[in-house]
């Protein structure tokens, strides 16, 4: 049985801390898990920039709310769904992505969670599991299950290459450039019939 493991922004949704970028006018915040492969580097800068802007989880959820998933992203949610289990894998926090989640009809989400203080302020955040996109993909290949993943940056490459067949979509030059053994797609319906390919094919 299989199990698709998908990334949630830059694939279903946009990214959040781009659109906060924009929305703030703070450009340093457009730095992503595509251009930076250390999670924890970017974290700690993006904490650093919110602290030296007196910004926290108000304003981010602020702009959150006014966030849509990518035109075609639920449709092909719902029709992979029909077809097998879906897992959407996140380094995002619980904070940002229940909105998001809602407007994605509630596909299961493993993520990890903001540290907040009382006065709204970011002060840190507690991951899941250590690696835990990779870590989810080996737990479910232990308890019988076969993965497909799919993803955009450098923290799904891992995951992606773990089982029988992974896809990067929308992903950057460099990335695919890197890694020319994964297929890259940029549309859903690609990604959706290489997806349906593989599971076919059993």
């Amino acid at each position: 049985m299989y199990v698709v493991c998908l990334d949630m922004e830059g694939v279903v949704v946009p990214e959040i801390w781009i659109a906060f970028a924009e929305a703030t006018g703070i450009s340093e915040l457009k730095r992503t898990t595509r251009d930076e492969p250390d999670y924890d580097k970017l974290m700690a800068y993006r904490l650093s920039i919110l602290k030296e802007h007196s910004l926290g989880l108000k304003e981010i959820q602020e702009v959150i709310s006014g966030i849509d998933p990518l035109p075609g992203a639920v449709e092909f949610l719902d029709k992979l769904r029909a077809e097998t289990q879906v897992l959407i894998l996140s380094d995002t926090f619980t904070q940002f992505a229940m909105p998001l989640i809602k407007k994605l009809k509630y596909p299961t989400l493993f993520c990890n969670s903001l540290e907040v203080a009382p006065s709204g302020e970011i002060t840190g955040y507690k991951m899941r599991t250590a690696d835990s996109k990779y870590s989810t993909v080996k737990a479910l290949q232990s308890i019988g299950f076969e993965t497909i993943a799919a993803g955009d940056s450098y923290n799904d490459l891992k995951m992606i290459k773990a089982g029988p067949a992974g896809f990067l979509f929308r992903s950057t030059e460099k990335i695919i450039k890197d890694n020319p053994e994964i297929p890259a797609f940029t549309e859903f319906d690609d990604l959706y019939n290489a997806i349906m390919d593989v599971i076919r094919k059993d």
